[in-house]
């Protein structure tokens, strides 16, 4: 599976260990940065990631900044993107579920690295409900139609 992750400076070394974790499962792991410590603007990582979603060049993402809150506003601004910030597993796994959300956010201060990786486990273990239920399949279309 091709996956796209990014983060900002606040979270570089838990981008980097859930990117090696990823990558001990055998996903494709596309990094769309940082690649510093330096302070930058998780903006721009978030654009990046989830618009390598929405275009169809990874089958989901994976955000991470200081809350997780910044990269899920930002990346739910792009056209397409379902953006969940996650801090626990039953909620990773009913953002697929019934959310079918497209990129899974995380916040490194306020979520510790053992507990981003049983999310994203939950996460990558469940799938989306739409085919066989229907009340979710129309809720996801209802939030797909929701222009500002």
């Amino acid at each position: 599976m091709k996956i796209a992750i990014g983060s900002d400076h606040a979270a570089l070394i838990e981008k980097n260990a859930v990117a090696a974790f990823l990558k001990e499962l055998g996903h494709d792991v596309q990094d769309h940065g940082t690649h510093s410590a330096e302070s930058c603007d998780y903006p721009d990582y978030a654009k990046a990631v989830a618009s390598a979603v929405a275009q169809g060049e990874a089958e989901f993402g994976v955000l991470l900044c200081g809350t997780g809150i910044g990269v899920s506003i930002a990346a739910n601004k792009v056209k397409g993107v379902r953006a969940a910030l996650l801090a626990e597993s039953f909620s990773a796994r009913m953002s697929k579920e019934h959310n079918d959300a497209n990129v899974i956010c995380f916040g490194a201060r306020v979520t510790g690295l053992e507990l981003i990786k049983d999310c994203i486990t939950a996460y990558l273990a469940a799938s989306h409900g739409g085919a066989g239920n229907e009340k979710h399949e129309r809720r996801v279309a209802k939030i797909m139609s929701i222009e500002s």
